[in-house]
């Protein structure tokens, strides 16, 4: 595992305990700017370091970085990171979300009036195809409650065949 990259990761997580923070984006910015440098290096050597990278990008509001966060969470899912299945449905949504489109998987949420609400999902999503992903029920999500927000129990390996995206652009 890359050590620095894992400390770029624990820094991201770390600025969104409590919230949004004065100066998280400039953080996040620079995060994923030495990302970059990590990545024309080949620092990503194991899952963990999809994961990380992964995440990183997933907090970006630019396109390409969510697309690439899902790719690197499905790497991370192939190279057996449990986490990895949930984190590329949510780069995926998130993806989808960013270009005004229904989310696949109901990962995303939004404030509404003040209050988090889901954003819209694509009704052709099955339950299967979310369980598939390490996604909650859409029963069991409620906005609000940050624990009913974490993925579902993890599966191994990478998500069966028949549930693969595409990108729509």
């Amino acid at each position: 595992m890359n050590q620095e990259l894992r400390e770029l990761f624990e820094q991201d997580q770390a600025d969104r305990q409590g919230g949004m923070h004065q100066g998280m984006a400039e953080r996040d910015g620079q995060r994923r700017q030495r990302l970059a440098e990590l990545m024309a290096g080949a620092a990503l050597q194991d899952a963990d370091d999809n994961w990380h990278a992964a995440m990183l990008l997933h907090h970006s509001g630019n396109l390409d970085d969510n697309w690439r966060a899902h790719e690197l969470a499905k790497q991370g899912a192939a190279l057996g990171h449990s986490g990895s299945r949930w984190l590329a449905a949510a780069a995926y949504d998130r993806w989808l979300v960013t270009q005004g489109k229904p989310q696949k998987f109901g990962t995303q949420f939004r404030m509404i009036n003040g209050r988090l609400e889901l954003s819209p999902i694509d009704p052709a999503t099955t339950g299967a195809e979310r369980a598939e992903w390490n996604v909650k029920p859409l029963a069991e999500l409620r906005p609000g409650e940050p624990s009913t927000l974490r993925p579902a129990t993890p599966k191994p390996g990478p998500p069966a065949t028949g549930v693969e995206v595409e990108r729509r652009a």
